[in-house]
């Protein structure tokens, strides 16, 4: 499994609004995608209530895990931008 690691850019982390707009991604992708915090163990990025489990802030290291590149690149895209903007 392919894996990235990302810095969360959205300036409250990843709470409920970021965590729905990267779960509704990881879902539609239909390939399991996982987001793991550094030093935790991995979620499942289609719920946002795992994501937001993960405690991640702005500037917390989140590593990605898909099988899919193109999707692994979106999703990790999106952790890394600004969802609050």
């Amino acid at each position: 499994m392919a894996a990235k690691t990302v810095t969360v850019g959205s300036s409250i982390g990843l709470h409920a609004r970021p965590a729905g707009i990267i779960a509704e991604a990881a879902a539609e992708a239909g390939v399991p995608v996982t987001l793991a915090a550094e030093g935790g163990e991995p979620v499942d990025a289609g719920s946002a209530l795992m994501i937001m489990t993960l405690g991640a802030e702005q500037g917390a290291q989140v590593t990605i895990e898909c099988e899919d590149e193109e999707v692994l690149t979106h999703i990790a895209d999106l952790v890394a931008r600004d969802l609050d903007a």
